[in-house]
């Protein structure tokens, strides 16, 4: 049932009730399974109406859906019984134990037994349990208190104990607006006309004896019957306060029985989806009449055009990297226009030195890729330069705390096989699991930077797979292994926090998700067996059958709509199907494999469209939408039967398992592109540490590379790598013989004349002015929307821009790119999204915004009220706040958009709750107007900065002060009464950028400390700086400054590595006072940049394709770029930075 008919089951509700028939209104509410009425429930069960008690509750549970449910069932019935014993009826009791309560004995024996035994008692209350019953009445009072925390904790009952906030007679005052619309369209309208049927669409008369349309075609009844009749506006608005929403995993969750439980059959069931996505996007319908019909909806002109099928209420906590839904022609999202756009050319050919059993592209950086071996090795590659960055053998990092059957295993066979790699979905995290109880978990910190971070002896046995998500606003690890269990792991401090049992074979795989607000598991065991989990200790909720029985994986579509599985039996017979959710059976299956498959297939999604499998030798790929083999390549040989196989986030790119240890990289268009774009660039010498004073290879360093390669050229491949390892490089095992003739490269040609890149000629770059049509002064708030396809900007004048790029020959991704423009965009309707300025004037208030993570609605304010708006229609979905004080910073909570922390210029932050309406903490610790706000979902903190030049961390759980430290402002300096100062998180959720008029600095959120190499204070014949962002990768600071320039350092030591001058990209005849107010980085585009100018103008930039990159980092021995303390003298000019 569609959204918008489960609402008007709502207002049918609402009128039965308005109109006192009040039998039909409870049969209603049971029937549909929509709203549990606990009022009238606890009615029916102070007056003993036990049948009728269970008739309701039969409309929203079974006795055995779950633990919640047999509890509530068991408490009304043995209260049952126990009036029918204190009546001394015993045949009624005899009756109640025979029919109502011997179900029970199958899950407590005992119990049942020891009930039975009351019938043998003069009077129950002799039972030393049952001795504190009192009367009929103050037992059924106790036992409500009981019912209601049981029905309140049960899943099955969640979002149905509240009836939607309806305005009175809603259902007469929308028929009202219907008949004054009709009648608006009546050709001859009268002046009062007589209405005398709702049966047929009214009309002031009709000529020549014309008959009215039929009531199968009225708009509003007409489309009932039909599930998909009205677009799916009930999940659209940002924040519904009490919309009903399905219970997800509810079709997998009962038990399989000819008789469908009125909640499933009510439109509420399954729930990992409510209107399919074929029928409610692909295919959106209107009423049959009428077709210019603009319902009651504030986003009613969007509908049709949307690309995601959940509002800002669904992505409430949605993970960091779950992508929006993408169709041809909509939106902001990517999609392959043709089977040509499948990653089909052999790019790269890569020798990891032993077999790849797993692989995992960075979900940021897409050309990074992890592989793990079937020696334990662990790899990282940088594919567009064909560079292992890192290779880390096999190693208990601490045996003394592994486990004695740990220990044992090892000392009898001390090789151990990767069975899964996997990043976190930032990136910032990557897990290992090994065929012996362990699993790794690295932190990474960019370039070749990897740290040990856990260690967990995580099963008896083989950790067959791992997974990462984010219940509870918290990073987890989910493990399974042949210990037939799966556990939950806090991944901050290794805590085990749940461990689900159940399976009866080993469990070969997980798969977490979120749906409608519930997180769950799903898990495959080597017995065929389909399991679901919520992160509770209730036990399993799903038992089927996955085809193909024995090793079978599941995986959602990157838009997390359609659930795929894919298996093969220990017969070879292979299968990948598609499910459906709402059933719990197989929705299709796809047809090609070989009769025998040599090997356990795998297989990957990409871009909500395509499947693909490794399969007798080669790569084979389907439509999602079609069951025939769509095609099938080889990758110019050399694949093993069943080759592993893995998709970069924008399916550009495919990585292959290939014969002698080889891993081919799979490229389309785009992914070449991407390629070509590294192959130009010399080795990044601020990948090497800082202890590496000089990179001139010594001859001893010289001979240990001769040593590492003849090692591997003897067949020892990496193996003694560690032995003869870049002093310095953090423990990372990358052998001499890959680097050397790089940093001879380097050494020849950089570290003798290395001189600061300087961009002084629009032909030394690109860079592009976007199009402008409206009048505005100034950009004072800048960001490219998380799709990377579109710019957002808000003017001084309280007015937001809109700029985004197309799919076209010229760019082929529609990303935003320097080398095409983009439009200006607005709606048909031509409004604009104007924030409140009621009672202020915009010039001189501190704007502020924020957008939502999947680009469908943005929180701003321009010193009035904020407001947030759909950014497909522009239009202003609600205003709240209004000041004083005024909202000065706007930051969403990484899990829950529907949490805002608003930073005021009374020096507070409030943590707002949208959804309720209500401020849940005050922090104050400021004492100017707050200026920067960030979060750390892997810290779970809360990093504010103020005017006051003051850092403040804030623990995000119980929004308490950590801790607190000033900015050292340089002796001297002179700094405005109102300086700005900013934070921004980098990737690795730790560090921050601290960004002030006088400096750049990165701090420890843990410490709330700045090491010494990561400040670059501003010399003091230099102009301040206006801004500064981190580059989407974290590799690069990009910092604007007032003289117009733009600096760009090497983030890992703030060391400047290239000045863009405004000569290279503000024309000669503009005004000398024009400079960049704000800069903002593309969040794909490493090396891709945006400026907001003070004139009211936004250029790109992205460096000429032929460099690929912007600079060079100067070699370690030249210059201090970087200092904790303010230059002196000479060494304060650029000049000395050189």
């Amino acid at each position: 049932m569609s959204s918008l008919s489960r609402e008007l089951v709502f207002l049918i509700l609402q009128f039965l009730d308005e109109e006192k028939f009040k039998e039909t209104v409870h049969k209603l509410e049971q029937e549909s399974g929509f709203f549990f009425n606990m009022k009238y429930f606890e009615d029916e069960v102070h007056s003993g109406n036990w049948d009728e008690v269970e008739k309701y509750l039969s409309g929203f549970t079974k006795v055995d859906d779950n633990r919640y449910s047999m509890k509530i069932f068991f408490e009304i019935r043995k209260q049952k019984y126990l009036e029918a014993l204190d009546k001394h009826d015993r045949s009624k009791a005899v009756d109640i134990l025979v029919k109502d309560l011997k179900v029970f004995a199958t899950f407590n024996e005992e119990l049942f037994k020891e009930i039975t035994q009351l019938l043998t008692l003069e009077n129950f209350r002799e039972n030393e349990q049952l001795s504190k019953y009192g009367d009929t009445k103050s037992a059924r009072a106790i036992m409500l208190v009981e019912l209601k925390k049981l029905i309140e904790a049960n899943p099955l009952f969640r979002d149905k104990l509240q009836f939607p906030n309806l305005k009175n007679s809603r259902l007469r005052t929308l028929i009202n607006q219907s008949l004054n619309w009709q009648h608006q369209l009546c050709k001859n309208p009268r002046p009062n006309p007589d209405i005398k049927t709702l049966f047929v669409d009214h009309s002031c008369g009709q000529p020549n004896g014309a008959r009215a349309p039929s009531p199968a075609n009225n708009p509003l009844l007409g489309s009932l019957p039909k599930a998909g009749g009205f677009p799916p506006l009930g999940a659209h608005g940002p924040f519904q306060p009490t919309a009903p929403v399905p219970a997800p995993l509810a079709g997998w969750m009962s038990n399989p029985s000819t008789v469908t439980h009125p909640a499933v059959s009510g439109g509420g069931a399954i729930g990992l989806g409510a209107p399919s996505i074929p029928a409610a996007l692909k295919h959106p319908r209107t009423p049959p009449t009428n077709p210019s019909v603009d319902y009651p909806s504030g986003d009613s002109d969007h509908v049709a055009k949307r690309t995601r099928p959940m509002g800002i209420s669904d992505e409430v906590n949605l993970p960091v990297n779950v992508l929006p839904v993408s169709f041809p022609g909509h939106g902001h999202g990517q999609t392959f226009n043709a089977p040509d756009d499948l990653p089909k050319t052999v790019a790269r050919s890569l020798n990891q030195g032993s077999s790849p059993m797993s692989m995992d592209f960075h979900p940021v950086q897409q050309t990074l890729l992890l592989v793990g071996t079937n020696v334990g090795d662990v790899g990282l590659w940088e594919v567009g330069s064909r560079e292992r960055l890192v290779l880390r053998n096999f190693k208990v990092w601490d045996l003394s705390t592994c486990s004695m059957p740990l220990q044992a295993a090892l000392g009898k066979d001390p090789v151990v096989s990767v069975n899964r790699v996997i990043w976190s979905p930032d990136g910032s995290l990557f897990g290992v699991a090994y065929s012996r109880h362990i699993v790794q978990i690295y932190s990474y910190h960019g370039g070749d930077d990897v740290r040990q971070h856990l260690e967990i002896d995580a099963h008896v046995g083989g950790v067959n797979d791992l997974a990462f998500s984010n219940p509870n606003k918290q990073l987890c690890v989910i493990t399974c292994g042949d210990d037939k269990t799966i556990k939950v792991w806090d991944a901050a401090t290794g805590t085990k926090q749940y461990t689900f049992e159940g399976h009866e074979a080993p469990v070969y795989s997980v798969c977490p998700h979120y749906k409608e607000n519930i997180q769950f598991i799903f898990s495959t065991a080597l017995d065929g067996k389909i399991k679901a989990w919520l992160y509770d200790n209730l036990g399993s909720r799903v038992d089927y059958e996955a085809p193909g029985r024995w090793c079978t994986t599941m995986a959602y579509s990157a838009d997390g709509t359609r659930l795929f599985s894919c298996g093969t039996s220990k017969e070879g017979e292979s299968h990948i199907v598609e499910w459906n959710e709402s059933e719990g059976n197989v929705k299709r299956s796809y047809l090609g494999f070989r009769k025998r498959s040599l090997g356990v297939v795998q297989f990957d999604t990409t871009k909500n469209r395509f499947l693909a499998a490794g399969d007798d030798f080669s790569i084979k790929f389907w439509d999602m939408d079609n069951v025939q083999l769509l095609t099938s390549i080889d990758a110019d040989g050399g694949l093993p039967a069943s080759p592993r196989i893995r998709f970069n986030k924008d399916g550009t790119l495919l990585a292959v398992s290939a014969n002698e240890n080889g891993i081919k990289i799979l490229a389309n268009s785009d992914g070449l592109r991407l390629l070509r774009s590294f192959e130009n660039l010399s080795y990044d010498a601020s990948r090497a540490s800082e202890t590496v004073t000089k990179p001139i290879i010594s001859p001893i360093s010289a001979a240990a590379a001769a040593a590492a390669a003849a090692a591997t050229s003897a067949g020892l491949a990496d193996r003694n790598a560690s032995m003869v390892t870049i002093p310095g490089m953090n423990g990372d095992a990358r052998n001499m013989g890959d680097v050397k003739p790089r940093i001879n490269e380097e050494s020849n040609d950089k570290s003798k004349i290395w001189k600061l890149t300087e961009i002084n000629e629009p032909s030394q770059c690109r860079s592009l002015r976007l199009p402008e049509n409206l009048r505005v002064n100034k950009i004072s708030r800048l960001i490219y929307t998380n799709s990377g396809n579109a710019i957002l900007a808000l003017a001084s004048n309280a007015i937001h821009l809109l700029w985004k790029w197309q799919r076209s020959d010229r760019n082929s991704t529609g990303k935003a790119t320097a080398n095409v423009s983009p439009q200006l965009w607005q709606p048909s309707s031509g409004i604009l999204m104007t924030n409140d300025i009621t009672d202020t004037n915009p010039e001189e208030a501190v704007p502020c915004f924020a957008l939502s993570k999947n680009d469908s609605y943005v929180m701003s304010a321009s010193g009035g009220k904020i407001s947030l708006f759909n950014m497909m229609t522009f239009k202003t979905m609600t205003t709240f706040m209004p000041p004083p004080p005024a909202a000065t910073f706007l930051a969403f909570h990484p899990q829950d958009n529907n949490i805002i922390a608003i930073g005021m210029d009374d020096s507070t932050i409030q943590i707002y709750n949208v959804r309720v309406d209500e401020v849940k903490s005050k922090l104050k610790g400021h004492s100017k107007r707050i200026t920067g706000l960030a979060f750390s979902h892997v810290l779970n903190v809360l990093v504010s900065s103020g005017a006051d030049a003051q850092l403040c961390v804030w623990n995000s759980d119980g929004w308490e002060k950590q801790k607190t430290r000033f900015l050292q402002v340089p002796p001297g300096r002179t700094t405005t009464g109102q300086s700005d100062t900013r934070v921004q998180f980098h990737q690795d959720q730790i560090q921050f950028l601290v960004v002030h008029e006088t400096q750049l600095a990165i701090y420890e959120a843990t410490k709330l400390e700045c090491p010494c190499p990561k400040q670059w204070v501003t010399p003091e014949s230099s102009a301040p700086i206006s801004h500064a962002t981190f580059s989407c990768d974290s590799q690069l600071v990009y910092a604007s400054f007032l003289d117009a320039t733009v600096r760009v350092f090497s983030a890992q030591n703030l060391r400047l590595r290239c000045r863009i001058n405004p000569s290279s990209y503000l024309p000669a005849n503009v005004s000398s006072n024009v400079h960049p107010l704000v800069i903002a980085a593309h969040p794909q585009e490493s090396n891709q940049f945006a400026l907001g100018l003070s004139d009211g103008g936004v250029h790109v930039f992205e460096p000429l394709e032929s460099e690929g990159k912007w600079g060079v980092p100067p070699p370690a021995e030249n210059g201090s770029a970087s200092s904790a303390a303010p230059p002196v003298g000479p060494s304060g000019s650029d000049q000395a930075q050189r």
